[in-house]
Order: C-alpha cells, then structure tokens, then sequence
C-alpha cells in the first residue's frame, strides 16, 4: 500500500509547517503530496511552491476544478508544472458542485459527467501533440465558430501547444463519489480519485470500476496500471475519545455543509454506505447555522461510520484498521491529517509490511 498526503485547500490562510512536512515525506518515502482548492487557495500555486524543494514525490491534484479553466489552460498547467518537477506531476481533476461551479465561476453545471467527457478528450489531445487541438462538443468548441455566439470574430485557429510536452502520457485521474462517475473515471482516466472510500464496499466499487474498463479505449493506459488514491482522514491520538473527538467536526461539516442541500455529494456518498438516517439527523442540526446546533451533529457521527472510511487512535488501532485496506482496489492511501497523522499510517504500514 502506498502513502500519500493531502494537504486539501487552505482554510483562512496556508497551513502551519506545511513546507518541513513535505520534506520530511519526501525523505521518508511517502509516494505522492496532493492539493485541492474550493473558492479560496488554488490547487496549482502551493503545489509548485512546496514541491520545488522535493526530489522524489509525485506532485498531484486532488483536485483541480474543471470549471475554474479551460481544458486547454489546465493542460497547459500541467504540462508546465510535469516539466518543472521532472515528471513528477499527476493531474486530479474534478467537476466541483453546483454551488462553487455556478456561484463562484459562474458557469452551468448541468450534465457534468458529459462536460468531464469532452474535458478530459481536449486535454489528452493537448497532451499528445499529434494535431492542431479540435472540438466540436456540446459544452466546447475549438476553434470557436462564427456562429457561436456574440463576439466571435470566426478568426479563431486551431493550435498546438508551443512547449513539447515530458510525457505525452501524463496521468489524469478523476475525483468521483457518484457510481456513473466512478465508472467514467476507470473509463476515460488513468485513475480515481475517491472519498468515502469503505473497504466494505469494495466488491460494488470494483464493479463499477470494472464497468468503466469495459468501454476503455485500448490507447489508453493498461487497467492493471490504473491507481485508486483514496482520502483518508487520519486522527492519531493514544486516547481514542480525543481522536473521535477532533474528527467528527469533519464528518459533520461534509454531511451537512458542503453542497446545497439537494445536491450535497459528499452526503450522497455516505448515505450509499448505509448510514442515511445519520445523514438526516446531521444535516438538519448542522444546517441551522447555530455553533451550538454543529457540535451537536458532530457528536452524532458514530464509532461505525468513522471505521467505515477513516483510521483513528492509537498506532496500535491504526494498524488494525490498516490491514483492512490491503486486499481492496485502493492502491494509495493519501493522509489527510496533520503531521502526526502522516507518522502513525507510516509506523502502521510497516507494521503490517514486517
């Protein structure tokens, strides 16, 4: 099992001890440092700045949002950021929900999963390099034609990308809860990028995998190299009381405050693992805006669900919870928790590896 971490998207401002943390993972060995972004910190500049002082350690997105730049920008972006790390970069990319997409970028949500279609083509066209980048799709249009829309000068032409890309294979993978999305990663990806991942689940997860690989084109990458990097909230603690403590705030905060409430995927997720009712009793105290009513959801997150998709306590426990991610699809672990976090899933990955 491989180790990563996720350092997500900054709250009010960057992260404490951020830069000694991927230096020391990247000494350690740990695979791969990820970033994401909401509407405040993006998920480029951090990953450039922090990584520049790493030798080692896959650079990665976890996730990029597709409504934030064009398919032709984000590839620019990664091609850019492969070349500066040596081929070090993994470009996570993700569709974000109504509330960011429109609200914040101001584009349309609707019909996501043929939006990413037509995304990731361009993309791969930029990647490869072997033709002027075309698209004649529903949601983008390269070049633009006359008869667009107002403004268009109809002297648009198809380009190349100027810079010869490192690796022409440059690795997308696709941030996916949903089950069609899931299958449109393992479709059209050379990775997924989960959370709410249980190992419980694994055999329905593998099937929709399995489906995506069905209708994989064979120029595409092999499905026995395709990566399944789940986040994994992490709380190391010798006292499991304080460890459930500081981690339920996270479930609680996902189930009822991130999303619109008709279409909060997170929530969406966990209730596919059998915990709707949970899901109903947090969302409805945690949307009452009351600090008050949020600590009360909090406290109703229980035990079970936290072991479903996350590993807490003690190293000893940690190490426990581990061994039931070794035989499922998963083949990186990406930490999300702080520098003790990352040390206790190392500490508890050699413990099951010796």
């Amino acid at each position: 099992m491989r180790i990563g971490i996720n350092a997500g998207y900054w709250q009010s401002g960057p992260p404490s001890g951020i830069e000694q943390a991927i230096l020391a993972a990247d000494d350690a060995g740990v695979d791969s440092f990820w970033t994401s972004e909401a509407y405040g910190s993006d998920a480029l500049t951090p990953l450039a700045w922090w990584g520049a002082t790493t030798k080692n350690i896959r650079l990665g997105t976890a996730v990029m949002q597709m409504s934030a730049r064009t398919p032709t920008a984000a590839a620019m972006a990664a091609i850019t950021l492969d070349h500066l790390s040596g081929g070090r970069f993994i470009m996570g990319l993700g569709v974000s929900g109504p509330q960011v997409v429109e609200g914040w970028y101001g584009q349309p949500y609707a019909r996501p999963l043929a939006r990413t279609r037509e995304y990731v083509d361009i993309v791969r066209q930029t990647f490869r390099r072997e033709a002027p980048v075309t698209a004649r799709g529903r949601f983008y249009q390269l070049p633009l034609a006359p008869e667009s829309g107002e403004g268009v000068t109809g002297l648009g032409k198809a380009l190349k990308s100027t810079v010869h890309p490192l690796r022409t294979d440059l690795p997308i993978h696709l941030a996916a809860e949903g089950p069609k999305n899931i299958a449109l990663a393992a479709e059209i990806c050379d990775g997924w990028l989960p959370l709410f991942y249980s190992p419980r689940l694994d055999t329905e997860f593998r099937d929709l995998l399995a489906e995506g690989f069905a209708r994989r084109a064979e120029d595409l990458s092999p499905t026995q190299q395709f990566e399944v990097s789940a986040t994994v909230p992490v709380v190391a603690h010798d006292n499991l009381d304080d460890a459930l403590a500081a981690i339920r705030p996270f479930f609680a905060l996902y189930i009822g405050g991130m999303g619109a409430q008709s279409a909060n995927f997170h929530r969406s997720a966990v209730e596919r693992l059998g915990y709707g009712e949970i899901c109903d009793d947090v969302a409805a105290l945690y949307q009452t805006g009351n600090p008050s009513d949020k600590a009360k959801a909090a406290e109703l997150i229980p035990l079970e669900l936290i072991d479903d998709v996350a590993l807490v306590g003690p190293v000893s426990r940690i190490a426990e919870g581990l061994r039931r991610w070794e035989d499922t699809a998963v083949t990186s672990i990406l930490v999300q928790g702080d520098h003790s976090a990352v040390t206790a899933l190392l500490q508890a990955n050699a413990t099951i590896s010796s």
